[in-house]
């Protein structure tokens, strides 16, 4: 008979189903959605795995368990207002880059397609494998969006990634972890407003983000752009003010500190979190499936 697949993350006390397997069975043209999706993500004009993991994190990050909204059901950053956060700016360029993937495999919805681009942006970078579930369906029209406002502002402190942590059901360590994604890609002035990377290779997921947390000297870069910090001995790499809220607050610090000294610490939380983060708000989906 069929062995159930072992699903470690769901003895922890989070309080969604994980994986939650929504119509419980894998999605059985994954090996050609895969070997499509890589083509557009991976290819000669560029990689997009870094904007790839943005979409997918931002099209999630935006649950309350309180209220049950928000989430990667629904692909709701299609419409207004969701369309029109600060916070997703230049994301419209990831949808596009994706959207043909929509057309060759209509039977798979755009919200699963965000998100397993997400997956895939951890895998083909080097990072930890990702567990993830087919099954979310796309909103009609724009009813469904959050409100704006509920992505982490990253020119503010640790009491605020907490305020948008707790809501989304993470911990201190699940913000930590998850603030990991920094070890991919680079800021955009057109987009965030901030610029340059906050490692070496922002093309390689690896621990290199806390190793720089910790050994480089933060300084405020002088230019005419928002906050941010470069490291003294180079000036090439930056950091944002929510980055170097993890080193100031101490219960933060102390998990920056496991995650620089042992990767595969940091690789297995954070593959338990952003496949929490990315089944956010799935839970109620998985419900109501007869």
């Amino acid at each position: 008979g069929d062995q159930k697949p072992q699903t470690p993350a769901a003895t922890t006390s989070i309080s969604m189903s994980c994986p939650l397997g929504f119509d419980a069975k894998p999605y059985d043209k994954e090996t050609e959605l895969r070997k499509a999706m890589k083509d557009v993500m991976v290819n000669k004009k560029g990689n997009c795995c870094p904007l790839a993991m943005r979409l997918a994190w931002h099209a999630s990050g935006t649950y309350d368990v309180k209220s049950k909204t928000g989430g990667s059901n629904g692909a709701t950053m299609r419409f207004s207002p969701e369309c029109t956060d600060g916070a997703n700016a230049g994301l419209n360029i990831m949808r596009d880059i994706v959207a043909p993937i929509k057309e060759k495999f209509p039977d798979v919805s755009l919200a699963d397609i965000w998100t397993y681009a997400g997956k895939m942006s951890i895998e083909e970078t080097g990072g930890p494998k990702i567990p993830f579930s087919f099954g979310r369906s796309d909103a009609a029209d724009g009813k469904t969006c959050p409100p704006n406002g509920r992505l982490p502002d990253a020119t503010k402190g640790a009491q605020h990634l907490r305020d948008v942590f707790y809501r989304m059901g993470f911990d201190d360590r699940g913000i930590v972890a998850l603030s990991g994604g920094h070890n991919l890609g680079v800021c955009h002035t057109d987009r965030s407003g901030f610029e340059g990377p906050w490692t070496t290779n922002p093309l390689v997921f690896d621990n290199e983000y806390y190793i720089n947390l910790l050994e480089k000297t933060w300084e405020e870069r002088k230019w005419e752009g928002p906050l941010q910090y470069q490291d003294k001995e180079t000036g090439k790499l930056m950091m944002l003010p929510t980055d170097l809220a993890l080193i100031k607050d101490e219960k933060f610090k102390k998990i920056v500190e496991e995650y620089a000294k042992d990767k595969s610490a940091f690789f297995k939380d954070f593959a338990k979190y952003f496949h929490q983060l990315l089944h956010l708000g799935c839970e109620e989906v998985a419900k109501g499936k007869k």
